[in-house]
């Protein structure tokens, strides 16, 4: 079995999106570990407002079948990509975490090249692995998430309920 950490993030109906596909994973895989969700502006699209978690579990599923799978899912959640998609995502999913694998693994980068110097996949990845090391830098993510320099890049947890679950930090 190997540890897997994913984010999800969606601009177009999340708190459905989000309570959907944590449903899916429940099914599929058993033990979720689920961050708070959070709500940040996008990077890439000053102005547009995302909600993110990250979740983590164990997995049997080698990589390249994980991300067939997870393709999947944003499918059925009508995810659309390129130009068409015009800054309205329905649910992304990208995998921040595999093992202890670093580097370019089944042509993705793994962890996940931004895990490090994006608030809204590393403050959420904190809470599901404070203490695992990132494998690239050596150094426990949530280290990572004390140390980051926050400004620019505003992130703040928001209330969440998943099966009368509450997904938010006090």
């Amino acid at each position: 079995m190997v540890w897997v950490a994913l984010s999800l993030g969606s601009n177009d109906n999340p708190r459905a999106n989000f309570s959907t596909c944590l449903d899916t994973l429940l099914l599929q895989f058993q033990d979720l570990a689920l961050s708070s969700v959070f709500e940040s502006e996008s990077v890439d699209q000053p102005g547009t407002h995302y909600l993110n978690m990250a979740v983590a579990f164990d997995t049997a599923l080698p990589l390249a079948e994980l991300v067939r799978h997870l393709k999947k899912i944003e499918d059925r959640h009508g995810r659309r990509r390129g130009p068409e998609a015009a800054g309205r995502v329905s649910l992304d999913i990208d995998v921040l975490h595999y093992g202890e694998r670093a580097g370019v693994v089944d042509g993705l980068q793994i962890p996940h090249r931004d895990v490090a110097n994006r608030a809204y996949m590393l403050w959420p990845l904190s809470q599901v692995a404070g203490n695992r090391q990132h494998p690239g830098l050596g150094r426990p993510y949530r280290t990572l998430w004390q140390e980051f320099d926050r400004r620019g890049q505003p992130i703040r947890p928001v209330p969440f309920e998943w099966h009368g679950r509450k997904l938010t930090v006090a």
